[in-house]
């Protein structure tokens, strides 16, 4: 039987299976951005896929603590209609 790998959830702090998560990374130059392979270069922070969960992060700004960095306008934009 495989290993399934888990990650914590920065918003709600649960641990989930990987790919039930959406990933999004600080790059080395900076940039926030939606990772939807898993393995693009830089720091990165899991969220559960749920609108409630958006907007708790939007809300007690989770991603930006997790990356250290504020999150653009336009990721959570992006991560509401990977989301539905």
């Amino acid at each position: 039987m495989k290993k399934i790998p888990m990650r914590k959830c920065v918003v709600t702090q649960e641990r989930f299976p990987k790919k039930e998560l959406i990933r999004v990374v600080r790059t080395p130059e900076g940039q926030v951005e939606i990772d939807l392979t898993g393995k693009r270069n830089g720091h990165g922070a899991y969220m559960q896929k749920s609108a409630e969960t958006l907007a708790k992060a939007r809300k007690n700004k989770a991603l930006d603590r997790a990356l250290e960095t504020t999150v653009p306008e336009e990721v959570y934009d992006g991560l509401a209609t990977i989301i539905g």
